[in-house]
């Protein structure tokens, strides 16, 4: 009886423990700012009829000077899962979500279509961080190659 409730605290402890480390987690990306909620989904096919790439995956985007910092939000890591250059990124299209994606996305999410270097990914934000992302990539210094549809 006593070894059970010692398991079954420790069971508690540990789950409030990573409880509070994801949570710090998140804390310390948004510590600096410049951060939104951005779903991602990598690896695109070019025609919407073909299969592949990956599914929709929720998550938080920091800006970093020239580069956004791309951190899965189901996760521990502290560094982030994708790197994104300003002069790589250029912007394909913009649409909104279709069919099951309004399931999997955030309300209101507007799609965005983009090419960084040779791999199509979607990035998916609202409208809001859409303008902000937009501007970002527009403010590119002088000489940069800037894309935007």
């Amino acid at each position: 009886m006593v070894l059970a409730l010692v398991v079954s605290g420790a069971v508690v402890a540990l789950v409030l423990l990573g409880l509070f480390v994801f949570g710090l987690r998140r804390r310390l990306i948004q510590r600096s700012g410049g951060t939104f909620d951005c779903s991602l989904r990598w690896d695109v096919a070019a025609d919407e009829s073909e299969p592949g790439g990956k599914g929709w995956i929720y998550g938080v985007a920091r800006y970093n000077g020239d580069r956004i910092e791309w951190f899965r939000v189901f996760s521990y890591a502290p560094r982030p899962r994708r790197v994104l250059e300003r002069p790589a990124i250029e912007v394909l299209a913009r649409r909104t979500p279709q069919g099951e994606e309004e399931l999997a996305l955030l309300s209101d999410s507007v799609v965005l279509g983009c090419a960084h270097r040779d791999t199509r990914l979607e990035l998916a934000m609202s409208e809001d961080a859409l303008t902000g992302f937009l501007a970002w990539l527009e403010a590119a210094p002088p000489g940069q190659r800037v894309n935007v549809a």
